[in-house]
């Protein structure tokens, strides 16, 4: 068995609009197809060692996990589909290694043998080796072979610790998310946007759009901190820094015993040894924090525990009692056995993994131990505590409990001004006390270190005591109340018409003022300007719009492709437009009908928030379908004034647009708003292009429900020049002295179809079409496209894509006349391979008064050329 076809869905998609982070992938089975667990010898038992968890739905492990049934042991022992064991495979695997995922599907693919498996996922590059691991693995178990899965799951745990995120990111982004504001991780980096355009915030861990870059400096060098808390009047340990084992030995001389050394650039406690006694482990301690910083702090060793204050926004929001990773003896079990114990405990895991970290014996425990003349075999005797670490951070295996409560006034207010002093907008002080509820100077206590991006798993999940929501202060100080976080967004789909539809409503808001970023088939464009050329309609360009932060509108032009290769590059909009539905790239991508492929279209109006807008077609039978199941508000637009579903609709309360004795009307309940003649539109040709008044009929509903006024609308379609510049290969027209030339991306039936009415409402003495098929259509829509060219044009010019998608040269031409001839078997029809060598032909032997039609794939060459032409 092997995978045909891995995809990874990062937004709504055909698979699921609620489920968005979606590995799916084609299995073909092989000589498994059609298997079931219960005919293989063994699989029930092999999979049910392997995978403890296999299907584990716990309800006591998340509200999710307890959704979904789990796959039994007695189920796979009476059968079960080999798909829908390798989904919960997938899912098993990514459990195993720390993430909690379960929500799958798996189904019958169209060709024999072959199904499609769809998982959840939680870091993507984890998601896709569970795939290819769980394949992997069945196939290894129906073939009888041996398995070892701990290689696996340490890779999946070294993905998981590299790429996912940590529980302070985590804890501010669902935060975020729980509001409904929308996310992004900036490609390549650890950096999240919150928001949309220029809404958006940053954060980075927990530095965020707010920190100051001055605070971050002052807090990473422990002299300058220190002197500035202590100008300020805020207890410090007396201390200096040291270079070299002479300084080391002045400063104990000064300091005297018992000392604490620490690199001066250091964070997370690394290179720090506390308590230091005598000469030697001072010389040590020195060495450590050389490995870190050159400048090595000397401090007093101020006795008392270890509490983190943290202050958001200037507000103390918990604290924290830290204690440093440690054992107790029994008298029996040595001091490894005692680690090993403490390991067992659920809660423990590698790295973020879960709320406490294992405790790892690395060097640094060995010194110490050492330094009591102790070892890992040492066997302590009951109740002797002995500490692991250095330091209490929980990264190294510390505790934390928490202690908010019990925060004195004057310590609130202590660490308040502390954050002001350095000035962070998030701050974590760290202090050593001997009671936290007693003033600090009272207990002659010090704050040892202020750090700029604190952690927030102690407070998030303790070890002991009451968690606390530590990220919501963050999101208050980035989005506080009636402070947006998202920008407007409409946007479009359908077979034909969207990137004419997409480029009239961003006209139309860029009327208005509004700074627009839109996409479409030809590129990407921030406030007028391509930035990207090629076709932009998926969830990439998507995010590349919503990234932006100059944009406070996007109109988004939204293609098949980009939902069933990677889903939409946004989980909800304001207003989705869907022009039609017809067979167009059926074959591809696992869509064989127009059924499926309208039920892709759909996703798109799913993800309308509540009072938001679907726009549909109601002369579009697959299309009007769509809005019989949505949650938003629906309108509609017709070509027929008189069409039953608009009339229906109408008369129970709803909006409606419709191309009325020449009129583009907006219905509202019984009152109708006339925007103007469609003849009066530019880009409808004096109206002889129904297609583009369709499209102005969904441009104009969109924006009517986006709030525009009727004279907004109406101004800006009258300003909407149809041109090579504005709407490349959208019905470009070039006039000659003796001829016409016409360029269009027409490119399957239903789209010559409509090029059709418009032609033959075209006076012309002779009509050329320049014509190519397309390799990766079924024959039947080739003979089709074809057909319909035969029929309009006098003559043809045959060419070839750049592209041939799947077939030869020879196929298509032959595919290509025999539908050109099917209904006027002596059309003249001329081969010339290259498309511009074509249109130098056309623009050559043009007679005077034709009109030579250009449906072109090179739009970019196409219109360069005829800018270029010189007619002799």
């Amino acid at each position: 068995m092997k995978i045909v076809d891995l995809r990874t869905m990062r937004g709504p998609s055909y698979w699921s609009v609620k489920h968005t982070r979606l590995i799916v992938m084609k299995v073909d089975f092989g000589e498994w197809a059609g298997t079931w667990s219960n005919s293989v010898a063994e699989l029930p038992e092999q999979l049910a060692e392997l995978f403890p968890n296999l299907g584990m739905a716990n309800p006591h492990h998340s509200a999710e996990a307890a959704k979904h049934p789990p796959l039994t042991r007695e189920q796979l022992a009476d059968g079960e589909p080999l798909a829908y064991v390798l989904q919960h495979m997938a899912l098993a695997l990514q459990r195993q290694a720390g993430m909690p995922v379960y929500w799958g599907k798996s189904y019958p693919a169209h060709e024999e043998g072959m199904d499609m498996i769809v998982f959840s996922y939680r870091e993507e590059r984890a998601g896709r080796q569970a795939a290819e691991y769980a394949v992997e693995t069945l196939d290894a178990l129906c073939n009888g072979k041996p398995v070892d899965l701990k290689p696996i799951l340490a890779e999946l745990h070294h993905i998981r610790e590299e790429e996912y995120f940590g529980p302070s990111t985590q804890s501010i982004v669902s935060e975020a998310a729980s509001r409904n504001i929308p996310y992004i991780q900036l490609e390549s980096s650890n950096i999240i946007q919150l928001g949309y355009g220029v809404n958006q915030k940053r954060i980075w861990a927990t530095t965020t759009t707010y920190t100051c870059n001055a605070g971050v400096e002052i807090a990473g060098n422990k002299n300058r901190t220190k002197a500035m808390l202590k100008n300020a009047g805020v207890p410090v340990p007396r201390g200096t820094t040291v270079y070299s084992e002479d300084g080391l030995r002045d400063a104990i001389e000064e300091l005297g015993f018992p000392i604490v050394t620490k690199p001066l650039d250091g964070n997370h406690g690394k290179g720090a040894t506390i308590k230091i006694q005598n000469w030697e482990d001072a010389v040590a301690g020195l060495k450590a924090a050389q490995e870190y910083s050159r400048a090595v702090i000397v401090e007093q060793f101020i006795e008392g525990a270890d509490f983190r204050l943290l202050v958001v926004n200037g507000k103390l929001v918990a604290a924290a009692k830290r204690t440093p990773a440690a054992v107790t003896g029994d008298g029996t079990h040595t001091i490894q056995q005692l680690i090993d114990e403490v390991n067992t405990d659920p809660r423990r895991g590698i790295g973020h993994e879960k709320v406490l970290t294992a405790i790892k014996a690395d060097k640094h425990t060995l010194d110490i131990l050492a330094a009591q003349q102790l070892t890992l075999d040492s066997v302590l005797p009951t109740g002797q505590t002995v500490y692991l670490k250095s330091t209490a951070n929980i990264s190294t295996g510390g505790t934390a409990t928490d202690v908010t409560d019990l925060v004195d006034p004057y310590n609130v207010l202590l660490a308040e001004r502390v954050a002001g002093i350095i000035g962070l907008d998030i701050c974590g002080i760290d202090l050593l006390t001997n009671d936290i509820a007693v003033p600090l100077n009272e207990t002659r206590g010090a704050v040892i270190e202020v750090n700029a991006a604190p952690g927030f798993r102690m407070h998030i999940s303790p070890t002991d005591g009451l968690p606390r929501n530590v990220a919501a202060p963050v999101v208050d100080m980035l989005f506080p109340p009636s402070v947006p976080s998202r920008i407007p967004i409409i946007a479009v789909t359908g077979t034909n018409g969207k990137t004419t539809t997409t480029r009239l409503i961003a006209h139309m808001v860029a009327s208005k003022g509004y700074k627009v970023g839109f996409t479409t088939t030809d590129g990407i464009y921030i406030q007028g300007v391509q930035l990207q050329k090629g076709d932009c309609t998926g969830g990439q360009s998507a995010e590349f719009v919503l990234r932006d932060p100059t944009v406070n509108y996007a109109v988004l032009e939204t293609a098949r492709g980009g939902m069933l290769r990677s889903g939409l590059g946004f989980h909800s909009c304001d207003i989705a437009v869907v022009t039609n539905v017809a067979a167009d790239h059926l074959g591809l991508r696992d869509i064989y009908t127009v059924e499926e492929m309208a039920a892709v279209k759909g996703v798109l109006p799913r993800t309308v928030r509540k009072n938001g807008w679907a726009v549909l077609n109601a002369d579009d039978d697959l299309v009007y379908q769509m809005g019989h199941k949505l949650d938003c508000r629906v309108a509609y637009f017709s070509m027929d004034e008189n069409n039953p579903r608009i009339l229906e609709h109408v008369e129970d309360g709803g909006v409606a647009a419709v191309y009325e004795e020449g009129y583009i009307t907006i219905y509202k309940n019984s009152y109708k708003l006339r925007i103007d003649r469609a003849a009066e539109f530019p880009i409808t040709f004096g109206g002889r292009a129904g297609f583009n008044i369709e499209n102005i009929l969904a441009a104009a509903l969109a924006g009517y429900l986006a709030g525009f006024s009727k004279d907004d609308i109406k101004t800006a379609l009258r300003t909407f020049i149809p041109s090579a510049s504005k709407t490349p290969g959208r019905m470009n027209i070039f006039k000659y002295p003796q001829f016409e030339v016409i360029v269009d991306y027409a490119h399957n039936t239903a789209g010559i179809t409509k090029f059709a009415e418009f032609l033959n409402a075209t006076e012309a003495t002779h009509k050329v079409g320049i014509v190519s098929g397309l390799g990766d259509r079924r024959e039947e829509d080739t003979l089709g496209f074809a057909r319909i060219a035969g029929q309009i044009f006098d003559e043809v010019i045959l060419r070839q894509d750049r592209d041939l998608r799947g077939k030869t040269a020879e196929e298509l031409r032959d595919l290509m006349t025999r539908g050109l001839q099917l209904d006027k078997l002596e059309i003249p029809i001329t081969y010339i391979e290259d498309e511009l060598d074509a249109i130098d032909h056309a623009l050559h032997t043009a007679r005077p008064g034709s009109v030579v039609c250009i449906l072109t794939e090179n739009i970019g060459g196409a219109i360069k050329k005829l800018e270029n032409y010189q007619p002799v």
